[in-house]
């Protein structure tokens, strides 16, 4: 089962890195952006591009190096953990305009407990 939560995070995390450094104007067009910049979609494929596919990188590996396996986990799942708090704190402080944020935020925590729980109960 572990290596399945795995293969969710490294799936979710490089499909979102391959769109971000090939279409960057698609990650910003769901939050209601139709234009940016060649400066933004450099900041656009070095955050989601880049970051998202060395995370994909580290949870490959993970499988492979079982004595790193659980710090790789845990920190990508605190750094999903950092975000929808980020999300949750962000909603405390205004309303989103649309569902998009909560859907993050709820993707998010889904894919942290998936990880915490890889860690905690190894098949």
């Amino acid at each position: 089962m572990k290596e399945k939560f795995c293969l969710l995070n490294t799936s979710f995390f490089a499909g979102m890195g391959i769109v971000a450094l090939v279409k960057p104007s698609m990650v910003v067009n769901t939050f209601g952006l139709n234009y940016i910049d060649a400066d933004m979609r450099n900041e656009v494929r070095a955050v989601y591009g880049g970051f998202g596919l060395a995370v994909a990188s580290l949870l490959l590996a993970s499988n492979h190096c079982p004595h790193i396996e659980k710090g790789i986990k845990l920190t990508i799942a605190a750094s999903l953990v950092g975000m929808a708090s980020g999300r949750v704190i962000s909603f405390l402080i205004e309303k989103p305009q649309t569902q998009v944020p909560l859907l993050f935020c709820t993707l998010e925590s889904v894919l942290a407990g998936t990880l915490i729980y890889s860690i905690k109960y190894e098949d």
